[in-house]
């Protein structure tokens, strides 16, 4: 099986061809549109199999699956003492394991933004991560973490180890969190300001099988997006 996750910046159904290069069994894309609100017929015809959700219909967050595999969407909840948390799509595949796609955002919060927001949903949904995986853009490495802020990059990692979800990029390359040799997202595209913010953590049985982990070449991909597709194969 093979996971593909990557922040597009916008304007898939002009880009998913580039993705046919993966043969992936399932995408997850942010900041992508609502496959529903366009005619784009070829576009339509990749998006076959879907699950979406975002603040408007023209940047979300999809999971893209091939015909050979079910997809149901959970219902996990996303208010975190009576407040919306943001952008989490739960879902299960092939009635096998758990899958939870991410996009961080700020939601306008001055503490609590972007990793914030997935430590505020782990805390309200952690109990159900059974055999999962978690896939995205975090928004967030272990460089910002700032002292005595509950809820930073640190705090997510150690809350994941809890129950057994490790990142399989940090398992594989055998790297420090924070101190990463291969970035996924260049600022306003420069190589010069490049860190490593997009994830996939999985549970023990993905650790097992994890059999290849990938980033995306730099030069071909920044021509398409400012983050780098990260590959996972199991």
């Amino acid at each position: 099986m093979k996971v593909v996750t990557w922040n597009c910046n916008g304007a898939l159904r002009k880009k998913f061809h580039v993705l046919e290069i993966f043969d992936a069994d399932i995408y997850v894309i942010q900041e992508c549109e609502d496959p529903s609100k366009t005619n784009d017929e070829k576009f339509l015809e990749w998006a076959d199999r879907y699950l979406w959700r975002g603040d408007s219909k023209n940047k979300g967050i999809g999971v893209f699956v091939k015909k050979n595999l079910s997809l149901e969407k959970l219902d996990w909840s996303d208010l975190y003492e009576g407040k919306s948390v943001k952008h989490f799509l739960p879902c299960r595949i092939n009635s096998d394991f758990n899958l939870l796609a991410i996009w961080t955002h700020r939601n306008n919060s001055p503490t609590t933004g972007y990793i914030g927001q997935l430590w505020k949903y782990l805390k309200i949904n952690q109990h159900l991560f059974n055999k999962s995986l978690l896939v995205g853009d975090f928004n967030s490495n272990k460089i910002w973490d700032k002292r005595r802020r509950v809820g930073n990059h640190t705090d997510v990692v150690n809350e994941l180890e809890k129950i057994g979800i490790r990142s399989l990029y940090h398992e594989y390359y055998k790297e420090e969190q924070g101190e990463e040799t291969r970035p996924t997202f260049f600022l306003h595209r420069k190589k010069e300001k490049s860190y490593h913010i997009d994830y996939i953590f999985g549970s023990q049985e993905f650790e097992r099988t994890l059999q290849g982990f990938e980033i995306g070449e730099m030069d071909y991909w920044l021509e398409w997006s400012d983050h780098l597709p990260v590959i996972c194969n199991f």
